[in-house]
């Protein structure tokens, strides 16, 4: 499967959200991950289409999560960001050609579909196994306990600059 790069970006703001005390404008998260800030608002808008994540407006607006971190899971943002259609999809090559089946004969999905269908289905629910949470105890576990809130100070300096969501 193929996801889009705007996929590991939405992940990374969702484990970084978990550490701020207070939302984050989009700017400030581009900021941290040297990322354009048009890209990552990009992102940011469709996590808050599907309701993972609340934009904020004003002075002290930005990005918070919508629920616990642990009640995110990665399929949740795979599904944002890159949509829930299919990667593969049958277009029935065995109706086709001087040798193709009839209709009739293919009622059921070919062997190929079938085993498409199910490595679909096995790595969505791989996905839908993992949450935000998860991915943040195993930031604390391979970068120490000290990471997450530092990066949350960081995210969330004195607001005098009149950042506001993107």
């Amino acid at each position: 499967m193929k996801l889009s790069g705007g996929v590991e970006w939405a992940l990374h703001c969702c484990v970084v959200l978990t550490a701020a005390s207070e939302p984050v404008p989009a700017a400030r998260l581009a900021l941290l991950h040297d990322v354009s800030p048009s890209y990552l608002a990009k992102q940011m808008q469709a996590l808050s289409r599907a309701g993972l994540v609340a934009s904020l407006q004003g002075k002290t607006g930005g990005y918070a999560l919508t629920r616990p971190a642990s009640e995110i899971t990665v399929l949740d943002v795979v599904l944002a960001v890159d949509g829930a259609d299919p990667a593969f999809v049958c277009t029935e090559i065995r109706q086709r050609g001087p040798l193709g089946a009839p209709p009739e004969k293919c009622a059921k999905p070919c062997g190929i579909a079938r085993v498409m269908g199910e490595a679909e289905a096995a790595w969505r629910e791989s996905l839908r196994g993992v949450t935000i949470g998860d991915l943040v105890a195993s930031m604390e576990r391979d970068n120490g306990p000290e990471a997450l809130p530092g990066i949350g100070a960081w995210l969330t300096p004195e607001r005098g600059s009149g950042s506001r969501a993107q």
